[in-house]
């Protein structure tokens, strides 16, 4: 798979402060969350996903942000370091040699990244949050040493339990809180709301039904639930809109997977097809940027 995509255009950013709805507790209050400010660029902007199979697994967030910028006509390079299973210490370490190579990297603007998307294993993220705090922080460092002022997003998870299960709604709410305070102590950051998008879609937002033949159209899996081609594509436009904080035109086809089968793979689909309902997942995802 391609670790580096180049898509064309003329970028135009605009930035916002969004209010952010907790239920910590199940008391609800509004918390603002910036959006960081990506430094000034003498080319194309570049953005680096860091993560494992939330990031890529079924569907693949790189990628479809790709295909969305080149829809938009957006000019951005896209890296990732992905490794299934595991947190960001060992994703950095399966990654080392592309890694440090891709840190070492130097631009004549002073930053080499504009961008990074850091999602950090979910056990970590909802259980551990030192561990999380110093993951994370190894990881900013690094990449601080020739891109000292890139915009960094921490990846808000989803709850690794069913949307039925009695733990999801504390699980949101934890992993939305750790995903804030760690975002807090970190340069120029700010939150991409997976985990609150995911939520919204399952509660019915905008009139998206996420039970297609009684089954879950979000998500799938066993032990371990990943986002297949609705929430792949509600990911995407997510990420989109919090970047250049406007709703994109969606591609009539995109790389979707065929199922969840072994036999199964990606490759083009029609949206209106593959996607149950893209009009309130764009909405969902607009809403959450």
């Amino acid at each position: 798979m391609k670790k580096h995509i180049l898509i064309f255009s003329i970028i135009a950013i605009f930035y916002s402060c969004n209010k952010y709805t907790s239920t910590e507790n199940h008391v609800g209050f509004e918390k603002n969350i910036p959006h960081p400010k990506p430094p000034k660029n003498s080319g194309p902007p570049r953005i680096l996903f860091i993560g494992n199979s939330q990031t890529e697994y079924f569907v693949s967030a790189p990628i479809m942000f790709a295909e969305f910028c080149r829809a938009n006509n957006k000019r951005m390079y896209v890296d990732q370091l992905i490794t299934v299973g595991v947190a960001l210490p060992t994703v950095y370490s399966t990654n080392k040699t592309e890694a440090n190579q891709n840190f070492s990297n130097q631009d004549k603007d002073g930053n080499y990244y504009d961008y990074v998307i850091i999602q950090e294993a979910t056990p970590v993220a909802l259980f551990e949050v030192d561990n999380y705090k110093a993951n994370v922080k190894m990881i900013v460092e690094k990449i601080h040493k020739n891109s000292p002022d890139v915009a960094v997003y921490i990846y808000q998870g989803i709850p690794p339990v069913a949307y039925t299960d009695s733990d999801y709604l504390e699980y949101h709410n934890k992993m939305r809180k750790n995903a804030i305070s760690i975002m807090g102590f970190i340069k120029n950051a700010g939150l991409l709301r997976v985990g609150d998008a995911v939520k919204d879609a399952y509660d019915g937002k905008n009139g998206y039904k996420y039970l297609v033949g009684n089954k879950d159209n979000l998500r799938y899996g066993k032990q371990t639930l990943h986002l297949i081609n609705d929430g792949g594509f509600m990911q995407a436009i997510l990420l989109y809109s919090t970047i250049f904080d406007t709703k994109p035109i969606i591609p009539k086809k995109l790389l979707l997977i065929t199922g969840t089968g072994y036999y199964d793979s990606m490759r083009k689909q029609e949206v209106a097809k593959a996607i149950s309902n893209p009009n309130a997942l764009n909405e969902i995802a607009f809403s959450n940027r």
